[in-house]
């Protein structure tokens, strides 16, 4: 297998999203879920490459088993991890952690997260000494949540206990929605990771697609691949430097269906991206944030 100097910042900032290791994902997934070899190949050819990170969730399926399983078998070799509470659970903090740990084979958790704003709202008041503790004992070293809007970005980089933030950032989700939140998080010690680099796969598909979200969506979609065949690029080329050529992020979360999709990925980081093709995504101005949010894609069809 071909392996890829890290050299480029931008490869440094890359995280391996794991959701498709546990279950079929993305809007344009036309695969399923990834096999339990080619999910292990998939671990194995992204840590030789250098790639170091991986975020996951106990709400991804088996995602934690298959980590667990790869660590197993390579004994020398291990990532480190970010993963998310489900956004309901009964057991105690410090009892999911340990469960995680074993299944992930991992002493520790880099980063532990809630699923969401609401669940961190509804959870925090009873279980924020046992993350302080764990946090004291070694066993998680960050504490974040993922969000969907400004509103909870900013209450989240303004709350003492929060170490980083995921929130969505991507060509449509673009600077234009999200340069307050950069800029405050950077005025900050709070670590910003972003997720839906491809907005699951949206950009790939073409304007002229019969899916409801490519319908409402049809102008923008469109915008992006003049832009793509203006410059001479590629949609993923622009869609990956849009966002790791922030330098306001610290981290960027991408998932793949297999390891030459990875591959391709960190080929199109190498590749040159004029400055002003990345401009032109600014004129991207989605009035109806929700088209971009897709947990609110069911109500569409």
């Amino acid at each position: 297998m071909l392996l890829i100097s890290l050299q480029n910042f931008m490869l440094n900032k890359l995280i391996l999203g794991t959701v498709q290791l546990g279950l079929p994902y993305g809007i344009n997934n036309v695969h399923g879920q990834i096999t339990l070899d080619n999910s292990l190949t998939l671990l194995e050819e992204a840590f030789k490459s250098g790639i170091t990170f991986l975020d996951t969730a106990e709400a991804y399926g088996n995602a934690h088993e298959i980590i667990g399983l790869f660590h197993r078998r390579n004994a020398s070799t291990r990532f480190n991890i970010l993963t998310k509470l489900p956004h309901e659970f009964t057991e105690q903090i410090d009892e999911k952690v340990e469960r995680y740990l074993d299944q992930l084979q991992v002493d520790s958790l880099y980063g532990f997260s809630f699923h969401s704003f609401a669940s961190y709202n509804r959870r925090i008041k009873g279980v924020s000494r046992q993350l302080r503790k764990l946090k004291e004992k070694g066993q998680i070293n960050k504490i974040g949540v993922s969000v969907y809007t400004n509103e909870e970005a900013i209450k989240s980089i303004e709350d003492p206990l929060i170490d980083f933030i995921q929130i969505p950032y991507n060509l449509f989700d673009n600077c234009h929605l999200r340069n307050e939140v950069l800029e405050k998080a950077s005025n900050s010690d709070k670590e910003i990771h972003t997720r839906s680099c491809f907005l699951q796969g949206l950009f790939f598909m073409s304007p002229e697609s019969e899916n409801p979200v490519v319908g409402v969506l049809k102008e923008e979609l469109s915008f992006i691949n003049d832009i793509a065949k203006r410059y001479n690029i590629s949609i993923q080329d622009l869609a990956l430097h849009y966002t790791f050529k922030n330098r306001m992020i610290n981290s960027v979360l991408i998932g793949v269906d297999n390891w030459e999709q990875l591959l391709q990925n960190i080929v199109s980081l190498q590749r040159r991206v004029p400055k002003e093709a990345l401009m032109e995504v600014e004129r991207i101005k989605i009035k109806d944030i929700d088209l971009i949010n897709p947990t609110l894609w069911n109500k569409l069809k």
